[in-house]
């Protein structure tokens, strides 16, 4: 044990975006918080060049230590430096598992980290336990192009690393009176072999992750006019509009609204699916509270998934919809 931390234990990289803290990481906390139990071990979250009130909030998500890095204020948000940053720690405190979000910067870092501590990584994980007889991380994820599920193991590196997408855990209940047991390490510079010139914002494009009702289309969806009656369709309902991979890859769609494998994971309240198959490899990023699936095939496997399913033309349901007063 060193620094209150023991060797062996989990850790859970926390991201941090414009907002603060990406959800992600308070839903990794909570898994890592379930998996420790079995594994009666203690929750590391590594929050780089973060504040103490941000520590707290992670302690209240299930950590059971907050490692803080402290970095020259002049250093870079950059994957390369928090690769460093992270390779320095987990050589220092040993943990057996580490965890990250699978967000655009996560898949960049992970890699990486990986290479550098010449361990094994389970990108875009669906399911995580522990193994009642070995004691290692069992990393569930789709393959072969999502068509079956493979189960993967790391037995002889440490640590175990996986990546997760956001919303596929549950957000963890906050705990206000969890003790925040917080570790502050301090980082020298790191050596760049690059130049930082210009950071470019995202688009005004909504996050479809965060939506709490989603109207999704696909190839079935009928042409623009359709298109633009579920948008209005999303807009009175509160919600914004995704798709599936067919109207992105033509063009239509840009590719932040698409849901599905190679998308985004999303668990909205009500996910509306106007026109889509319902291929595995779209309904793998679904993780949705109620799902409602409208299309003219009555063999759609769209259907085998719904709640409530219509078999209709969508053009004929959205017209409806928006007639309802």
């Amino acid at each position: 044990m060193l620094n209150g931390i023991e060797s062996g234990g989990l850790w859970v990289y926390c991201e941090q975006g414009t907002d603060g803290i990406r959800p992600v990481a308070c839903e990794l906390l909570g898994q890592a918080a379930r998996l420790a139990e079995t594994m009666k071990k203690t929750v590391t979250a590594v929050l780089i060049g973060g504040t103490e009130n941000q520590a707290a909030a992670l302690a209240a998500c299930g950590a059971d230590h907050v490692l803080l890095a402290e970095i020259p204020a002049e250093e870079l948000p950059d994957e390369r430096v928090h690769t460093a940053v992270m390779k320095k720690l987990a050589e220092k405190y040993s943990p057996a598992i580490l965890l990250l979000g699978a967000t655009a910067f996560g898949r960049s870092l992970a890699p990486r980290l990986a290479a550098g501590l010449g361990t094994g990584l389970t990108a875009d994980c669906t399911g995580l336990e522990i193994d009642p007889e070995t004691g290692l991380l069992r990393q569930t994820r789709p393959a072969f192009g999502g068509n079956l599920m493979a189960t993967i193991i790391c037995p002889e590196r440490m640590p175990q690393m996986a990546t997760v997408r956001p919303k596929v855990f549950p957000m963890p209940v906050p705990d206000a009176g969890r003790p925040l047991r917080l570790v502050r390490e301090k980082i020298g510079a790191t050596k760049h072999c690059f130049e930082f010139m210009e950071k470019i914002p995202a688009g005004d494009e909504p996050d479809i992750g965060t939506a709490d009702v989603l109207i999704s289309v696909g190839q079935g969806i009928g042409g623009a006019e359709n298109i633009a009656m579920a948008e209005e369709l999303a807009r009175r309902l509160g919600g914004t509009i995704s798709s599936s991979r067919p109207l992105v890859d033509s063009g239509i769609m840009p590719y932040a609204r698409q849901v599905g494998q190679t998308g985004k994971t999303v668990a909205p309240k009500l996910y509306l699916a106007l026109g889509i198959s319902g291929a595995i490899q779209h309904m793998a990023g679904v993780a949705a509270g109620t799902i409602v699936a409208v299309n003219t095939d009555p063999d759609a496997p769209v259907f085998g998934y719904a709640d409530y399913a219509l078999q209709c033309d969508c053009g004929e349901f959205l017209r409806a919809m928006l007639n309802k007063n």
